[in-house]
């Protein structure tokens, strides 16, 4: 769908070096756009690499069009992988879910089902094939129900984001690390043309990109938007251990696990998120939390240690969906602000980018178009 007939943008300010934002910066990049990548950080050091960083629509069942974008997400990924080479990021192991209490066992089996009507392949095997076929250190009954997702992955976000902002600056775009946007100013018309950082400095710009992750709102503020987001802080920790016991991402009881390269592992658990508003803030606690759980999953892990532990707010908007592409009242400026921005980033970056620069919507993002915040037509 065509959105307007403006010329369109020659210099875009990217707002935010995570997953996403690199994503975008890199396909504007290459298709001849002068970017300039901005974030408070350093890339790929934020929200990104202290995700588990799964590539997967299998828990993207909400909403039929959510689930599609996210497999479109996936089979990105594989494309990106091609394009830039898949050594040190791209790791498709595929994905293991197994519960120990007979209603979570029914419900992902429920939901392994509707996958498998809507075409998105499972392999269902007891605990005792699993161990014997994929993962021999793990710590699950004989005829436990076991689903495999073969065609899930997990990425090094920090990695990605990388080796996708190497090659942008290699193409001529900018990079502005540990500098904060203050300011965005707009032409008479309302249209985008400045933006202001911490350093003093301001950008000439046609376009702005908000992927700003938790800040989001904040960058929102700037251009006079209201985006709504949610608060919903989780912890990740790394363990270190040599080899690393396991093969791929998996959803355990009480706690989810994944390898992370260079004999480190990444730990999650929904459970002990919830901690985190209850008053168990302390980072080492849950950490030790995160620690016991993963061992009972993985007896082999008794000797491994806790490297790191980071309590991050997830960038998901108000209704859980992600808000991507332009705002109309705001010409020249482009949102976005997603949760799973992994499986996300390379779909989202290719297809923000085609908007940006070439006028047309994809209708994979017909349900999540910024101005469902706004009222807009």
């Amino acid at each position: 769908m065509e959105i307007g007939s403006m010329e369109r943008p020659r210099r875009v300010a990217v707002i935010g070096v995570g997953v996403l934002g690199a994503c975008v910066g890199w396909n504007l990049s290459r298709q001849g756009a002068e970017v300039v990548l901005v974030d408070a950080g350093r890339p790929g050091e934020g929200v990104t690499d202290w995700s588990f960083s799964w590539v997967n629509a299998s828990n993207k069942t909400v909403r039929r069009s959510y689930f599609d974008l996210n497999v479109a997400g996936m089979a990105a990924h594989r494309e990106l992988a091609a394009t830039i080479g898949p050594d040190a990021w791209w790791f498709p192991s595929g994905h293991l879910r197994w519960a120990d209490d007979p209603a979570a066992e029914a419900r992902f089996l429920r939901t392994a089902e509707l996958l498998a009507g809507w075409g998105y392949r499972i392999e269902l095997s007891t605990g005792a094939e699993v161990r014997r076929r994929l993962e021999p250190a793990l710590a699950l009954p004989d005829e436990v129900s076991v689903v495999l997702y073969p065609d899930e992955a997990w990425v090094h976000g920090r990695r990605l984001v990388g080796r996708l902002v190497g090659q942008a600056v290699a193409a001529g775009a900018e990079l502005r690390s540990s500098t904060e946007v203050h300011d965005i100013g707009t032409a008479a018309d309302g249209s985008v043309r400045t933006v202001a950082l911490s350093d003093g400095s301001v950008l000439d710009v046609d376009a702005v990109v908000n992927a700003a992750g938790p800040s989001a709102s904040r960058i929102a503020g700037l251009v006079a938007r209201d985006l709504p987001m949610r608060r919903e802080p989780g912890v990740v920790t790394r363990i270190a251990c040599a080899p690393v016991p396991i093969h791929r991402a998996m959803h355990a009881p009480h706690i989810e696990i994944r390898p992370d390269g260079d004999g480190s592992m990444v730990l999650h658990s929904r459970e002990i998120d919830a901690l985190i508003d209850t008053g168990e803030e302390d980072p080492a606690e849950l950490a030790r939390l995160l620690h016991a759980s993963a061992r009972q999953v993985v007896p082999q892990l008794a000797d491994s240690r806790v490297t790191g532990t980071r309590v991050a707010f997830r960038p998901i908007p108000a209704d859980g969906f992600p808000s991507v592409g332009a705002v109309p009242s705001v010409p020249g400026y482009y949102e976005a602000v997603s949760h799973s921005g992994i499986t996300l980033g390379p779909v989202l970056g290719r297809l923000l980018a085609a908007e940006i620069l070439g006028g047309e919507r994809d209708e994979l993002l017909a349900d999540f178009r910024p101005e469902r915040f706004s009222g807009q037509a």
